[in-house]
């Protein structure tokens, strides 16, 4: 009992300040400070949201499927891409500065090209979220891999123990932390992409959505559509989390 209140106390503090800001969000739209036609209140931003429910959750699901793809495909290939160089330093030399150049390109001029290249179904979509989501998984593991004890593979080595034995049972454990704290970056940033990526071209989505509001200005369900972007990214990031913690259940255990 007392864990479970002192995490709900924890939490407190963010609600509180969740609940403030949208309380000034009201009162600056209800003091009209702000044209309703720039920004919408919180109340009628909530009406659009239930009046426009189907229509969302029906683009929503859409979205998240191709999230969902490019986070498996960005997982197994950071995981290929970070094991690799970590067997072979000629090839860790060779690839590093590529990895770094990848995420110096901004997303929204590979957007369109992708979409030209592979059409406006959900190819596009797919290949833009694993190269958003692959690097933080791939320096993640790169991290966990070179911070294994040097004293452990030794006495391991010493025991008779080969290259795969070191990996499953020293390397690969060590690297699960970093490896969750860069798929909880990359959940969030899976969900991004793939708007920015339908933005440019498809017919279903998010993003497909968000361009057909916007060009009919309603705000009211633009800013609908983008707190249900920040609550589907929240939820993904939970569920990693929570993942983490099957996964993890010693690093749950408090001294």
């Amino acid at each position: 009992m007392s864990e479970r209140s002192g995490s709900i106390t924890s939490k407190l503090p963010a609600a509180a300040a969740l609940l403030l800001l949208i309380f000034f969000w009201w009162l600056l739209c209800a003091s009209g400070a702000v044209p309703s036609y720039m920004l919408p209140s919180p109340v009628d931003v909530a009406r659009a949201f239930v009046n426009d429910f189907s229509n969302l959750m029906y683009h929503a699901g859409t979205t998240l499927q191709e999230a969902a793809y490019g986070l498996v495909i960005g997982v197994v290939l950071a995981f290929a891409i970070a094991t690799v160089m970590d067997r072979f330093l000629i090839l860790d030399r060779a690839f590093s500065p590529l990895l770094v150049i990848s995420q110096t390109i901004p997303t929204i001029a590979i957007a369109p090209l992708l979409v030209l290249w592979m059409g406006f179904g959900m190819a596009p979509k797919i290949t833009l979220v694993v190269i958003t989501t692959f690097f933080p998984i791939a320096v993640g593991l790169l991290e966990g891999y070179r911070s294994v004890d040097p004293d452990a593979v030794d006495l391991l080595r010493a025991m008779g123990a080969n290259r795969r034995q070191i990996f499953r049972h020293v390397k690969f454990p060590a690297s699960l932390p970093y490896f969750f704290s860069g798929l909880k970056i990359s959940a969030s940033y899976a969900i991004v992409g793939a708007v920015i990526a339908e933005w440019l071209g498809g017919f279903e989505g998010l993003g497909v959505y968000m361009t057909r509001v916007k060009k009919a200005y309603a705000f009211d369900r633009m800013f609908a559509v983008i707190i249900l972007i920040v609550v589907i990214s929240l939820l993904l990031m939970g569920l990693v989390d929570l993942i983490r913690r099957a996964a993890m259940p010693y690093a749950n255990i408090k001294n």
